[in-house]
């Protein structure tokens, strides 16, 4: 019998490390490829950090040499710049806080390496991510919690097609960070203690805001007024790309009292403030709605919602309102809905769908 083939992303990591050890030991044919997304030409030098550097890549090709399969680099630096890099300036010109790992998950980590991999007669992809793919009772794909909630994927997943899931492999989803690390060490790859990257990959700096302006200096509203809801003028911002719902720290606001940002307004270029208690409420909408583990919803259906990749998520409502909008309905109020982040709703611990918050 031939054996399957499958392509798996490496980033240099630990985790993706192990998943094509893993899938070579399960009897598959395993190539490894690491995407090239990003890399501002500028004259700062490149850090270990920064978006599948040249060193992270290096990294890969080691494992890869030690596992025995072939490995390669490919470049998608202009998919990730189109559905990502551009995608993320503009949420954030239009006063939206955006999760660009929900974006490349979709358009480039599965789309456009999806595509490569078909197009060389592989049959599935893998990553490395904490999560698992499923097929539901009701015949559909679905993303599964990892056996390690404290690492668990789900979230930035939940777009991710029917298609794609179909030849989506995810070895690492059954094991535990502590497990991966230690088949690392057991089987000798020098990965095995790499740290995890946790800013945006993109970013290494952790400077979103000074970003955007270097990218989009044309686009960048520059400096507006901190107003009430009503209007009231309390003094002025730095632009609204530097804030976001919820945000507290940095606003140098005398108020005597803590105050918080509740809405952006891009259309005058007003960050809003309020209380402790305005920053809490129920229902919101989201649009671009994809559903994963289930074809519909029924109006009033229940389901575990997250409103942010760390948000333990809470029961809601769900009502379709057309046009791919869900209004959702909580429980008890949350804190910081905050659009241009998505929604993920749940059942029976796998994501049932999706969507974007815009209110």
């Amino acid at each position: 019998m031939e054996k399957k083939k499958v392509v798996v992303g490496m980033s240099g990591g630990v985790d993706s490390s192990v998943a094509a050890y893993l899938l070579k030991e399960q009897g598959y044919e395993v190539t490894g490829v690491t995407m090239r997304l990003w890399q501002e030409h500028d004259d700062r030098e490149e850090t270990d950090r920064e978006c599948c550097s040249f060193s992270a890549a290096e990294d890969a090709r080691r494992v890869a040499d030690q596992l025995g399969i072939p490995f390669y680099v490919l470049n998608f630096g202009n998919d990730f710049k189109q559905n990502v890099v551009d995608y993320f300036i503009e949420e954030y010109i239009q006063g939206r806080t955006p999760n660009p790992c929900i974006a490349c998950n979709r358009y480039v980590k599965w789309e456009s390496l999806l595509k490569r991999a078909m197009e060389i007669g592989a049959d599935y992809i893998a990553t490395g991510h904490y999560a698992r793919v499923i097929r539901r009772k009701n015949g559909r794909y679905a993303i599964a919690s990892s056996k390690t909630a404290r690492k668990d994927q789900t979230y930035a997943l939940y777009s991710l097609t029917q298609e794609q899931l179909a030849h989506t492999l995810m070895p690492v989803g059954d094991y535990t960070k502590e497990e991966i690390r230690a088949i690392a060490e057991k089987i000798g790859l020098q990965v095995a203690e790499k740290p995890d990257s946790q800013e945006i990959c993109f970013i290494p700096d952790h400077d979103h805001a000074a970003f955007i302006a270097r990218m989009a200096a044309d686009k960048n509203p520059g400096r507006g007024n901190f107003v009430t809801s009503d209007g009231t003028v309390l003094g002025s911002h730095k632009g609204i790309t530097h804030y976001t719902v919820g945000q507290r720290k940095g606003l140098n606001l005398a108020m005597g009292y803590p105050v918080f940002v509740t809405e952006i307004r891009p259309e005058t270029n007003e960050v809003v403030i309020g209380g402790p208690d305005d920053v809490y409420t129920n229902e919101f909408t989201a649009e671009a709605v994809s559903y994963m583990g289930i074809e519909q919803i029924e109006p009033g259906s229940r389901f575990l919602t997250k409103i942010r990749y760390a948000h333990k998520g809470a029961m809601a409502a769900l009502y379709p309102k057309g046009e791919g909008q869900v209004l959702f309905v909580f429980d008890e109020p949350q804190r910081a809905i905050t659009p241009g982040q998505a929604a993920v709703f749940y059942e029976d611990g796998c994501v049932a769908g999706g969507g974007i918050i815009i209110k």
